[in-house]
């Protein structure tokens, strides 16, 4: 029985080296350095959970295959792109050189204020900050999964990606909507 245990154990682990072994070590090592303004207890650990979220999100295959194999229109694209391609997407947010603090230092940049407003304003960033804005309206009732689609989503501005300001279908294959939407669908299974 031990040695069975032993051998299932061993198979086990070369199973997760291998897949690992695809996602680069980029990924593996990305993390992320928040800083909060002003927010309650509960806020702050929904944040502590949603970057923990995050990192393993980016440090999985799945987040890499999805990057990598995104389409718009029957095309491995973006909406937005930048003129770049999902492999140089995928690498830009491994790299996190944001446009306000461009050394690529492998991780994610992001001072959160919070404010109330009752709109359907789930948050907001301006260019010249390198703070985010998050609603509680929103905040406080979102799951930490939701977060990670927040952050990721305010984040991705951050490196300069754009969407359009009215909605249209194209603006949900947009880098900040699209990468979101992946964030967080992938972060319930953390």
């Amino acid at each position: 029985m031990i040695k069975l245990l032993s051998f299932s154990f061993a198979l086990s682990a070369l199973t997760m080296t291998s897949v690992k072994a695809s996602v680069p070590s980029l990924a593996v090592t990305f993390d992320t350095n928040v800083v909060t303004f002003a927010m309650s207890n509960l806020q702050e650990d929904k944040i502590v959970l949603a970057e923990e979220k995050i990192r393993d999100v980016i440090a999985s295959e799945e987040f890499r295959t999805k990057i990598l194999n995104h389409t718009y229109n029957g095309k491995k694209t973006f909406v937005d792109n930048g003129g770049l391609t999902n492999t140089e997407i995928y690498y830009k947010i491994l790299y996190g050189a944001e446009k306000l603090q461009p050394a690529k230092d492998n991780e994610m940049d992001l001072g959160i204020k919070v404010y109330y407003e009752n709109s359907n304003v789930v948050g907001y960033t301006t260019t010249g900050s390198k703070n985010i804005n998050m609603n509680t309206k929103y905040l406080n009732n979102y799951t930490s999964n939701q977060v990670t689609r927040n952050m990721m989503h305010e984040w991705l501005h951050k490196l300069g990606f754009k969407h359009a300001v009215n909605y249209s279908t194209s603006r949900d294959y947009s880098v900040p909507y699209a990468v979101g939407s992946i964030m967080e669908k992938i972060a319930i299974k953390f």
